[in-house]
């Protein structure tokens, strides 16, 4: 009977978990406009802070396993997250709902745009959300340069990608894979020439701190 019991237990706190994967990510699945990428000071906010569902390291591990894997990266984030913490159905939990909202605004608002898209206040409204959305992004990628920028040659690689990507016509997947060697030929390198290869900023975890994120509405 006790051993019934536990088992009824555990699938009840799967489920709870489950619900929470899910709900988690419905809730910040708005946040979404302008891309994946303006996801991330939520999805922080939410399962760094609030949920202590991942650290700072994870984090940054996510947003670059996020952008250089197939599809769009607040879903892949999901997944990510949702696959930490309850293996493949957590994945489905958070993944179904970060897409269910995003799916159900964009049919709304493709019905609105359908009606009122000659409207000169809408045009308006739309080019101010544009600007909203490069103000989230550029914190997105200040924050993740805070935990992944640490020394000279991390800043030597983000930079050369960043002159890559603007004087370059080339596809970001070859910026990534260039990144993706240049750090293992940096890591391996030092350790040959006896040095101690720093993988992630000192101290990056001792300090938190609550976050005001004001994009973050619901």
């Amino acid at each position: 009977m006790k051993g019934g019991r536990l088992v009824g237990i555990r699938k009840r706190k799967g489920h709870d978990l489950l619900l929470q994967l899910f709900w988690t990510f419905f809730r910040i699945g708005p946040s979404t406009f302008g891309g994946g990428y303006a996801m991330m000071p939520a999805i922080e906010r939410e399962v760094i802070e609030k949920k202590q569902w991942i650290d700072d390291k994870e984090l940054a591990d996510m947003v670059s396993l996020s952008g250089s894997a197939p599809g769009g990266v607040g879903v892949n984030a999901a997944a990510f997250v949702g696959y930490r913490k309850a293996g493949i159905a957590g994945a489905v939990a958070a993944v179904a709902g970060v897409t269910l909202p995003t799916f159900l605004i964009v049919i709304a608002l493709s019905l609105f745009y359908l009606y009122f898209q000659d409207n000169s206040k809408v045009e308006a409204a739309l080019k101010g959300v544009h600007g909203a959305v490069v103000a989230l992004i550029l914190m997105a990628a200040f924050r993740m340069a805070k935990s992944s920028v640490f020394d000279v040659a991390t800043t030597c690689v983000a930079i050369g990608a960043f002159l890559a990507l603007f004087l370059l016509d080339i596809n970001p997947l070859y910026i990534i894979l260039s990144g993706l060697l240049a750090g293992t030929a940096l890591v391996k390198g030092k350790e040959l020439i006896g040095l101690r290869a720093r993988t992630e900023k000192s101290g990056m975890n001792k300090s938190k701190h609550e976050l005001v994120y004001p994009e973050y509405y619901i």
